[in-house]
């Protein structure tokens, strides 16, 4: 193990490789753009496999809801190092409240947003060790805060909310098995982005949020493990 000095110093920012899931669109896209812009290598995941939209961008099928499918992914990967994974693949589910909660609904939220990167972070490990910056990056929410997450907002999306709570508890834990191995885990809150998820009345741009996630992402050191910031770099209460 290296030194808490040395864990704590800037990490290597030149390219390397970057994993992002959920590549196809939205958030995940404009990450994977501007990493391949740089000229990082990025590992392009989603159900459906997109042309490469740069010479660096490879494209590799991943269905998160199917853990034989993330096994898969994980074999097909064996012996590449990886410098970051991004878990940014998530779903929001029903938005009714408590009348319309549903057993399917919920369960498959919950698979998605919280198994599915536990289970990348299982399959992945190696990889990540292998790499030089060595960083598990989880895409949270603010909504799934304990203490911030209903001050201003009250949309009934319970599936959502309990799985980016827990979520962010799998970030801690992680945070703590990883530091042995020199990796750090963390959880960014992207803002209240106009996506598909986020819908048209969102206020913030979805290069913007992906700009400010990147540069957060870009200067983590293990100092930041298992921290919860939002895009613009304030700290997120759990």
């Amino acid at each position: 193990m290296t030194s808490s000095t040395a864990n704590s110093s800037p990490r290597p920012r030149e390219p390397g490789t970057v994993l992002v899931t959920g590549a196809s669109r939205g958030l995940g896209r404009m990450l994977a753009k501007l990493y391949a812009g740089e000229g990082w290598r990025v590992l392009a995941c989603a159900r459906q496999e997109q042309p490469a939209a740069a010479d660096c961008m490879l494209p590799y099928r991943l269905d998160v809801n199917d853990a034989a499918s993330i096994e898969t992914l994980g074999t097909m990967l064996e012996g590449t190092a990886i410098d970051i994974v991004i878990n940014n693949a998530a779903v929001r589910g029903d938005t009714g409240g408590l009348a319309s909660l549903r057993t399917d609904d919920f369960m498959e939220v919950m698979r998605i947003n919280v198994l599915a990167p536990l289970l990348i972070a299982q399959a992945l490990k190696p990889n990540l060790v292998a790499g030089r910056r060595k960083l598990l990056v989880n895409i949270s929410s603010r909504a799934g805060s304990l203490a911030e997450g209903t001050l201003d907002d009250d949309d009934g999306d319970y599936a959502y909310r309990c799985s980016k709570a827990a979520l962010n508890m799998a970030t801690v834990k992680l945070a703590q098995d990883f530091r042995r191995d020199g990796v750090a885990v963390i959880s960014l809150h992207p803002g209240w982005v106009r996506t598909d998820m986020g819908g048209p009345d969102a206020v913030v741009d979805i290069e913007q949020s992906a700009r400010g996630l990147k540069n957060l992402i870009d200067t983590t050191t293990m100092a930041d493990t298992g921290s919860f910031r939002a895009y613009d770099g304030k700290t997120i209460s759990w």
